[in-house]
């Protein structure tokens, strides 16, 4: 590799583990144990100085100079780079208190994931706990400058943040996931004892403390100024449209207007009729649509009644695709995929699935982690989709891949692509029938059920944070356009609601993987290979969407 592009794209990384340390342990990566997150003005300033300095070097080396790959990197790193540093312009910590996937709730959620491996790795984790302190009050002050600028979060993530730190703080200590974390495999019964102890001091003297702040100050102007539920948009942000508009460019590396991605939602939803009708008369006796959605979502005989169930479903799922992945896909990947139930704490108001990478030391195996509380509003036909997406052939194989990729850059393989990853997700759905996967006709009316929530996410997204939608309005357009339960409606539509952008990447990147697809199919006729078009999709790691039209054009020959 070029020396210059090389030495800056280690930095680079260097740089991303460091201001994201939790990150780092989670991937194996023990440079920075004892340190904890922060979200001051000041490291913010100081991280968009940096990024913006990584773009410049990597901008200052001539493209043509480069070999294929290497010019991957440099596409790749510029594109990263400037992504996080305008997601940082936006100063989303002034306004940002998200209930799926805040600092408060996520925290907690992956300490039973840490892969502590040496004493010294459980040592450090003492340490890493005292400075959580640190970080709840950058949170609490960076809330305090919205507040002074008029920049306030909405009413309805502030209310379920408040409530999920209640539920928290009403734990016992001795429970608490920041005790409960795996010890090193070294460590006996006594040394257990005392460094979980060591732990115990710090929940009791700095973590709730620092949970108990953060709430008070949820609970006092935050709440009282909070942006009520018809304002709930970033739209109605003094600088909402600036926000959104990175928020679209880092979420689908593209500069797509509101609009346009508006209208490829209602595309999208009208094309899925026809297909909800002819699967409707097979599977339900009726072609109506209004009657299937109303029959998915409440007909009692298609819900889980345990989370066992929920479980088991899951993991049938999973092990019928793990044994017909040879057939489609050249490279596997060695790390495992196993699955994990979430938390009791926040996982009301959790989303019903998500994925865990594997840890790059092979410490822990990549991890399906999936939502089994209320196992009554959670159906059957929806889960092997689930499933699917979220683990083999989904996030799993993809991310492991990308992982195990050798003679790239680091970063590389770790690049937050957002509409890379969560495209290959969506399109392993539609992959998975073509596997002859799903176990039923139900099953397969999940398929389409999931491709009108990721359709209307187009419309709903765009419909907050660009149209000036309420939150009711979201919720309304989601009943009328899909069978979705209306729990997962409403957890959903605040999930949108407190992360701009983010569920556009979806359908924006399975429609450009499928168009180049099929564009490969008709340049290569009879030489077209399924397991080749995989290999080429997957071998680069995450790229974004204009690096992903090069490398399957060259491949197909286009």
């Amino acid at each position: 590799m070029n020396i210059e592009l090389a030495r800056i794209a280690t930095e680079y990384w260097d740089f991303v583990l460091s201001t994201s340390p939790t990150d780092a342990l989670l991937l194996g990566d023990h440079r920075f144990d004892d340190q904890m997150e922060r979200f001051s003005r000041r490291h913010e300033d100081d991280q968009i100085a940096a990024l913006d300095g990584f773009v410049a070097a990597a901008e200052a080396i001539p493209r043509n100079t480069l070999e294929e790959d290497e010019q991957i990197t440099r596409a790749v790193l510029i594109e990263e780079a400037s992504g996080r540093a305008n997601e940082l312009q936006s100063r989303s910590a002034e306004f940002d208190v998200s209930p799926s996937w805040g600092f408060h709730i996520l925290l907690p959620q992956i300490t039973g994931q840490l892969p502590l491996r040496e004493p010294e790795h459980a040592e450090s984790l003492v340490v890493k706990w005292s400075r959580i302190g640190d970080t709840f009050d950058d949170l609490i002050y960076r809330l305090r400058q919205g507040l002074a600028k008029g920049r306030t979060p909405p009413r309805t993530s502030v209310a379920k943040a408040i409530a999920q730190i209640d539920q928290y703080l009403a734990g016992d200590v001795a429970n608490d996931p920041f005790v409960n974390v795996p010890r090193p495999p070294q460590f006996d019964d006594a040394q257990t004892a005392a460094w979980q102890e060591k732990l115990a001091q710090q929940v009791r003297e700095v973590i709730r403390p620092a949970y108990v702040r953060y709430r008070d100050e949820l609970r006092g102007e935050v709440l009282a100024r909070s942006r009520p539920e018809e304002k709930a948009g970033v739209r109605w942000l003094p600088d909402g449209e600036e926000v959104y508009a990175r928020a679209i460019r880092r979420h689908t590396s593209l500069d797509l207007p509101p609009f346009e991605i508006h209208n490829i939602g209602l595309e999208e939803i009208a094309r899925l009729e026809e297909e909800y009708r002819e699967l409707g008369s097979e599977v339900l006796g009726t072609s109506d649509l209004d009657e299937i959605y109303q029959r998915l979502r409440n007909d009692p005989d298609l819900r889980f009644e345990t989370g066992q169930q929920v479980v088991s479903t899951a993991q049938s799922a999973m092990d019928r695709a793990r044994a017909a992945l040879p057939d489609w896909f050249g490279r596997l990947p060695v790390a495992d995929c196993v699955m994990m139930e979430i938390p009791e704490a926040g996982a009301a108001d959790a989303p019903i699935a998500y994925y865990l990478p594997p840890a790059t030391d092979g410490s822990r195996p990549g991890t399906y982690v999936i939502n089994t509380t209320e196992p009554t509003t959670r159906t059957r036909f929806e889960a092997e989709a689930l499933a699917f997406h979220e683990s083999i052939p989904g996030h799993h194989l993809q991310i492991a891949i990308a992982q195990e990729l050798e003679g790239i850059p680091e970063f590389r393989k770790h690049a937050l692509v957002t509409v890379y990853v969560e495209g290959w997700g969506l399109y392993t759905e539609r992959l998975a029938d073509e596997m002859g996967l799903y176990s039923g006709p139900l099953e397969r009316m999940g398929m389409l059920s999931f491709d009108s929530w990721r359709a209307g996410r187009l419309v709903v997204d765009t419909g907050i944070h660009a149209l000036g939608w309420s939150k009711q309005e979201a919720i309304d357009y989601l009943v009328a356009n899909s069978p979705q339960a209306l729990n997962n409606i409403e957890t959903e539509v605040e999930r949108y609601i407190g992360m701009p952008g983010q569920a556009l990447a979806y359908m924006i990147g399975r429609r450009e993987i499928m168009r180049l697809r099929a564009e490969a199919e008709t340049t290569m006729g009879p030489g077209f290979d399924i397991k080749s078009f995989h290999d080429t999709v997957l071998d680069s790691g995450p790229v974004p969407l204009n690096v992903l039209r090069t490398l399957v054009e060259d491949w197909a020959g286009a």
